[in-house]
């Protein structure tokens, strides 16, 4: 058993030393971003963003997909756009990584540095490690407009984007293709302390728990079962092997979620870099066949 551990700590090293990514350009992605000021939907400062994040992507050599969608909010119908980037692989199954990139529309000046600004470097920088590499399966990166709701939380208010996107895949035949799908929120904190999360699916969220633990990631991982709706949701619904990565404890008692006390200096790149090791060495263990049990 130890020498098992051992090879298993040896590959995942060894992984890791040949990605490039890297926790401090995801810090200063984020910096950008939020630069813009608050991004809520259909905002000025939303569209820059999106433009932004499209010429990265260009130039990465990746597939960008259209996404326009109109939700209905309790402000009427407003123009959405997700942004869908896919690094194609041979075997015609697919892993998604997803979050947010949109912001809480609230009074005052909340840049949501953490809040839509974290998701939104983070896929940035997985994007760049990710270019040019060889896949055996398609990488599905998805930043989603409108995961905050317009008016007050509802089933029909808030993830807009996922449950768009949820629908649209399922009537493509995309959803089938998904071995796993993990959604990234909130995660830049410089006290980083992932969720148990128990909506989401057991099996991928254990592969990952395991690791984690595999990479000395174990303090990182919070052991309080918790329930959280967040864009997971409207696929796990639908019977994707889904999960939802999020740090809800931000600041004393959360105080700083929804407040403009959320802003860059309570991030870290050491946060961003943990999440993004994991993700990889989790991406590296399904293309080399591991099973979700």
């Amino acid at each position: 058993m130890y020498c098992h551990q051992v090879l298993i700590l040896l590959l995942s090293s060894l992984a890791l030393a040949a990605s490039d990514f890297s926790g401090t350009r995801a810090l200063n992605a984020t910096r950008k971003a939020v630069s813009l000021g608050p991004r809520p939907p259909a905002s000025a400062a939303i569209a820059k963003l999106r433009a932004m994040i499209v010429a990265e992507l260009r130039s990465t050599g990746c597939q960008v997909v259209p996404d326009k969608f109109t939700a209905v909010t309790p402000k009427g119908p407003m123009a959405m756009e997700n942004i869908i980037a896919r690094f194609p692989g041979k075997s015609g199954k697919a892993v998604v990584i997803t979050g947010h990139y949109d912001t809480k529309l609230l009074p005052g000046n909340f840049v949501g540095a953490n809040d839509g600004g974290s998701s939104t470097g983070f896929l940035l920088e997985l994007a760049r490690a990710a270019a040019k590499k060889p896949r055996a399966h398609d990488l599905y990166l998805v930043w989603f407009d409108g995961e905050e709701a317009i008016g007050p939380w509802s089933e029909k208010d808030g993830l807009h984007g996922s449950r768009h996107l949820a629908e649209r895949w399922q009537r493509e035949g995309m959803l089938a293709k998904i071995l796993a799908l993990i959604n990234v929120d909130m995660i830049g904190d410089r006290n980083l302390k992932l969720l148990a999360e128990h909506n989401s699916n057991p099996a991928l969220r254990r592969l990952i728990w395991q690791t984690a633990e595999d990479l000395g990631y174990g303090a990182y991982l919070d052991r309080v079962p918790s329930y959280i709706e967040d864009d997971h949701m409207p696929f796990v619904r639908r019977g994707v092997a889904a999960v939802d990565l999020i740090d809800f404890e931000y600041g004393p008692s959360n105080t700083y979620w929804h407040t403009a006390e959320d802003t860059v200096d309570k991030l870290s790149a050491d946060s961003f870099q943990v999440l993004g090791n994991l993700i990889l060495e989790v991406i590296r263990r399904l293309e080399s066949g591991a099973a979700l049990r």
